[in-house]
């Protein structure tokens, strides 16, 4: 094991750590947002909305995120049309078709977290809600949404980590991550181990570090679920006076 070699190399594999952090950060939020909205569409009894979103779900989590990457970055790039488009500036570098690939692969399994968390909240919190008059967005809002990301944040927490771990992909289509320095350099001084290990204890770091942060939002919510398991009509925001009055004319 050449050290020397690794110590030369790590500030350019601490540049592609940024690199990924970036990527996973991006496509993490984009794909949370995204999948917020095909949960909810997925969940609906209206056939419009539910199957759309059921047939996305089932693309993403059924082919590999290999495949989706190359057919956003080499595939679309076949049709004239795409070229001309004033899409090509984005779709022609391969850091926006990764995370553009990310994204999405990553909503698709979060849209199913999010739809089993909401599936999740007690009946009698949303019923409470009911008896004060509030309506559906309001129920969502309030009442829903917020007890979903505390049961599905576990789950979410998994879906995280691979993220990371699959963003090592992206130096498939020629992106400098962590993955792609590593192999860049160990293709000029043929010390493939070296790096390769290198690159294993930065992913391994940056993991450790988010398993640690998710616990930590763990804790601290958990205060609250505790509280919620004691009073459902405290974690719906129903025990006030005028709430409880509501609920009494009910």
């Amino acid at each position: 094991m050449n050290f020397q070699v690794i110590i030369d190399s790590l500030p350019r594999l601490l540049n592609g750590a940024l690199v990924t952090l970036e990527l996973v950060a991006l496509a993490a939020l984009a794909g949370f947002v995204l999948a917020l909205f095909i949960a909810l569409a997925r969940l609906s009894r209206n056939p419009l909305l539910w199957m759309p979103a059921y047939g996305f779900i089932f693309f993403f989590r059924g082919t590999p995120l290999l495949v989706q990457i190359f057919l956003i970055y080499y595939g679309l790039s076949q049709f004239p049309e795409v070229r001309a488009s004033v899409l090509w500036p984005v779709l022609r570098e391969p850091y926006w078709c990764a995370l553009i690939a990310f994204s999405l692969n990553t909503s698709a399994y979060t849209a199913e977290i999010m739809r089993g968390a909401i599936q999740a909240v007690p009946r009698g919190q949303i019923e409470a809600a009911m008896a004060t008059g509030m309506s559906r967005l309001t129920r969502l809002r309030r009442v829903v949404l917020p007890q979903a990301m505390r049961i599905g944040l576990p789950a979410y927490s998994n879906e995280v980590i691979l993220l990371v771990k699959a963003s090592s992909l992206a130096s498939t289509v020629t992106l400098m991550d962590i993955t792609g320095t590593a192999r860049t350099i160990s293709s000029v001084n043929y010390m493939p181990v070296e790096l390769l290990t290198t690159a294993a204890l930065i992913y391994l770091t940056i993991n450790f570090l988010l398993t640690r942060a998710f616990k930590v939002l763990e804790h601290l919510i958990s205060g609250e679920t505790r509280a919620a398991v004691n009073d459902p009509l405290m974690a719906a925001g129903l025990n006030t006076p005028e709430a409880m009055k509501k609920i009494q004319v009910k």
